[in-house]
């Protein structure tokens, strides 16, 4: 509940669960098409709780974008001064694990960095990703070939691109492909994939397999 001035009164959940409406609402429509009353319905909580959280749509927009993918961040940073097959790992389960509680997500990124332009919503997402993965320093798996980490005759910017594939493609693919092929990507079966790929990744790109780095 709420009072005249749009303050939560007493402990209230209403904040995340707007961020969680939002998040579902902008990935499945245009940022356009999507009111505050929308997220507000959705979240079933006051409409007045936009301005006093985030100020307004836009607000509201940021927040979701950030608290999302700052996790995955949080893990990016440590694996690039890490520089090593661990520190991946864990910025890949993470992903794989925020992803899970939001597969929509991904779909959302996936359209803004298909559209023109770097105005708004879209310019938001390339500054957010350009930051937060730090693409304008020295790629990770460049970084492990330099240290001798990747097998012989591995491209560094081939396995950059594998890595991404495996991350984006579960979550954008086709749901009538995923059904075709029997797969329900709900949080059991995507945290068994992330396993599975950090298994095909160690496999295929590390100069000698530790077991225990995927443990």
């Amino acid at each position: 509940m709420a009072n005249k001035l749009g303050r939560p009164v007493g402990e209230s959940n209403a904040r995340e669960l707007l961020v969680e409406a939002a998040r579902d609402l902008f990935s499945e429509l245009p940022y356009e098409k999507v009111s505050t009353r929308k997220v507000a319905e959705r979240a079933g909580v006051n409409a007045s709780l936009i301005r006093y959280y985030f100020s307004n749509k836009w607000g509201l927009f940021e927040a979701m974008m950030q608290e999302t993918v700052q996790p995955v961040f949080e893990k990016a940073i440590k694996a690039r001064q890490g520089e090593d097959f661990s520190s991946l790992s864990e910025m890949f389960r993470t992903y794989y694990r925020v992803m899970s509680k939001s597969p929509s997500f991904p779909k959302l990124l996936y359209r803004l960095l298909s559209m023109d332009g770097r105005d708004g919503q879209i310019g938001h997402a390339y500054a957010m990703i350009e930051k937060g993965l730090g693409l304008g320093e020295k790629p990770l798996m460049q970084s492990m070939a330099d240290n001798g980490d990747l097998k012989p005759g591995i491209d560094p910017t081939m396995a950059r691109l594998s890595l991404m594939s495996l991350m984006v493609f579960p979550f954008v693919a086709p749901p009538k492909m995923l059904e075709l092929h029997g797969i329900t990507l709900d949080e059991e079966f995507i945290e068994r994939l992330a396993e599975h790929n950090l298994a095909l990744l160690e496999a295929g790109l590390l100069r000698e397999s530790d077991p225990s780095s995927c443990k």
